[in-house]
C-alpha cells in the first residue's frame, strides 16, 4: 500500500564502507563530521587503543564533555596533559567504531543505515580517502530506523510525534497531519487575535535567532507560527481580540454566548480528526500484518467501520432520520463483529480467550464514545479563555470611568490581566491538545514503536597545537 513521499519515514539504505586498513581512521571521522550514517556496532572492545584513551579520559575525572575528534591522529598522551577531554571522548568512540569493523587482507569494513538522500554526498566526501559507499540488501526481520521530518514543514512538527514515540519505520508518517491537528484544536482553545498576533511575533522572533538561548528552538518557529495563525484565525471568528474588545466584529459565534453550538462543533471537529486517524491506522496495519490484520484490528478497518456506524446512527437520532438510524446500527454491529473476531483470535481461545474478547470488545465501544466526548474540552477551554478576556476587558473599562488615576489603572490591569491571560491559556491548550493528541489520535495511528535513526555525529577538530 504505496503513498506519497511526503507521508513516509525518509527512506533509509543498508550500506557497507569499505576502507584501505591504515585510511580506516581517516574515512570514521570523515563519517563522523557528516552525520548522517548510523553505524552498526558490537559495543567497546578490548582494544588497545580504545583502552587507552577511555582510561586517560577517566584519569582527567570529566564527566560528560562534548566529543570532538582530531582531523589527523593524535598523541593520546599529550591530549592527556593538554586537559582536552573533548578529544579523547572523540578518540574513545571511534576507537570503539573501529573495533567493531571486519578486516579482509588490506580491507577494513564496517556497516550501518544512512537516508538516501545523502548517498551522493557520503560518497563524494568518503571518496577522498579511498572509501567506497556499497549498498547491501536489508537484512531479513530487520526494520531501518526512523527518521521523521523529510520536508521543511515535517521537521518543525517532528518532535511532536518524537515526544509521544519513534515511528515503525513500515509505517505512515503522521508527522504533518498530527501538527495540522494540534494547531487547530490549540487554535480553538486560544482564540484570540490579538494573543495569536503575539505568537506570531514569537514564532519570527525565534526564526531570527537573535535570542541564544533560545537559538536550539529556532526549527520550531513554523509550529508556533501555526499555533499564532489558528488562534488569531479563531479569535476572528470569535470576535475576541484582547478580549471582546469590539475591535472585531463576531464573525461567526461569540463562545459564552453560544456554547451548545460551539460544543456541537467541538465534537464535529474531534470525529473528523477520529476518522483520520482510522485511515492511517488502517494503512498502518496493512503495511504492518497485510489485509488480515488490517481487516480485524480495533485500529484498522473494524474499528473504523463501528466509528462510522456509531456516527451515522448519532447523526440520525439528531436529523430524526430513522433509516440512517437504522442503517448506522447496522454498520456499527458489523465493525463490532469484526473487531470481536479480531480480539478473539489474539487471545489464543477457551474460556480465558472469551472472557478477554468480551472486556477487549466492552472496552472498545465505552473507549470510543469517551474519545469522541473528550473533544468537548475543545470548546470548554475556548470558553474559558474567552471568560477570562471579558474578566480583564470589564475590569478595564469599569476603571477608566474613575478618572486619570482610574485611566493609569486600567492600562495596568489591561496589560497584566492580558499577560497572565496569554501565558496561563497558552499552556492550558498547549497541554490539552497534546493530550488529545496523544490519546485520542496516536492511540489509533500506532501499536508499536519502531527505532529511531541515531546518526554518529562528532564534529572535526582543526588543530594549532601540537598535541592533535
Amino acid at each position: 500500500m504505496p503513498w506519497p513521499k511526503t507521508m513516509a519515514p525518509v527512506r533509509m539504505e543498508r550500506i557497507a564502507l569499505l576502507a584501505p586498513s591504515d585510511a580506516l581512521r581517516d574515512a570514521l571521522v570523515l563519517v563522523a563530521a557528516a552525520g548522517v550514517v548510523q553505524l552498526d556496532s558490537t559495543g567497546p572492545q578490548d582494544n588497545s587503543v580504545s583502552n587507552e584513551a577511555a582510561q586517560r579520559l577517566q584519569r582527567l575525572g570529566s564527566s560528560g564533555p562534548t566529543p570532538m575528534l582530531c582531523a589527523i591522529a593524535p598523541d593520546l598522551a599529550e591530549l592527556e596533559n593538554a586537559g582536552r577531554a573533548d578529544l579523547l571522548a572523540g578518540e574513545t568512540q571511534l576507537a570503539e567504531r573501529a573495533a567493531a569493523a571486519v578486516h579482509r587482507d588490506e580491507v577494513a569494513a564496517v556497516t550501518g543505515w544512512c537516508p538516501g538522500s545523502e548517498l551522493d554526498a557520503l560518497a563524494v566526501a568518503l571518496g577522498s580517502v579511498a572509501t567506497a559507499v556499497v549498498p547491501l540488501p536489508r537484512p531479513p526481520g530487520v526494520d531501518p530506523p526512523t527518521l521523521l521530518g523529510g520536508q521543511r514543514l515535517g521537521r518543525s512538527f517532528a518532535p511532536l510525534v518524537r515526544t509521544f514515540g519513534t515511528v515503525p519505520y513500515r509505517d505512515v508518517d503522521p508527522t504533518v497531519p498530527a501538527g495540522v491537528a494540534y494547531v487547530v484544536m490549540f487554535g480553538m482553545m486560544f482564540g484570540d487575535a490579538g494573543h495569536g498576533a503575539l505568537l506570531i511575533a514569537i514564532a519570527l522572533l525565534l526564526r531570527s535567532g537573535r535570542i541564544r538561548r533560545f537559538a536550539g528552538l529556532r526549527q520550531l518557529w513554523l509550529f508556533v507560527a501555526g499555533a499564532g495563525i489558528a488562534a488569531t484565525a479563531f479569535g476572528a471568528l470569535y470576535g475576541e481580540f484582547f478580549g471582546p474588545t469590539g475591535v472585531l466584529p463576531v464573525l461567526w459565534l461569540a463562545p459564552m454566548a453560544e456554547p451548545v453550538r460551539l460544543l456541537g462543533f467541538a465534537i464535529g471537529v474531534g470525529a473528523v480528526f477520529l476518522a483520520v486517524s482510522y485511515a492511517i491506522g488502517i494503512m498502518n496495519r496493512w503495511r504492518e500484518g497485510g489485509a488480515r490484520l488490517a481487516l480485524y484490528a480495533p485500529t484498522g478497518i473494524a474499528g473504523a467501520t463501528l466509528f462510522l456506524g456509531v456516527t451515522m446512527a448519532v447523526a440520525g437520532v439528531v436529523l430524526a432520520t430513522s433509516w440512517l438510524v437504522i442503517v448506522g446500527a447496522v454498520t456499527a454491529v458489523t465493525g463490532l463483529v469484526l473487531a470481536t473476531v479480531g480480539l478473539f483470535s489474539e487471545s489464543g481461545g477457551g474460556a480465558t480467550g472469551v472472557a478477554q474478547t468480551g472486556v477487549g470488545a466492552f472496552d472498545l465501544v465505552v473507549r470510543l464514545g469517551s474519545n469522541l466526548v473528550s473533544f468537548a474540552r475543545l470548546a470548554a477551554f475556548g470558553m474559558t479563555h474567552a471568560a477570562l478576556g471579558w474578566v480583564v476587558w470589564q475590569a478595564t473599562v469599569a476603571l477608566t470611568g474613575l478618572g486619570m488615576l482610574g485611566v493609569v489603572a486600567a492600562v495596568i490591569v489591561f496589560v497584566v490581566g492580558n499577560v497572565i491571560t496569554f501565558a496561563l491559556e497558552a499552556l492550558v491548550a498547549g497541554v490539552q491538545a497534546l493530550r488529545l493528541e496523544f490519546y485520542e489520535l496516536f492511540s489509533r495511528v500506532f501499536v508499536g514503536e519502531g527505532n529511531p535513526f541515531e546518526p554518529w555525529r562528532i564534529p572535526t577538530f582543526t588543530p594549532e597545537v601540537a598535541s592533535c
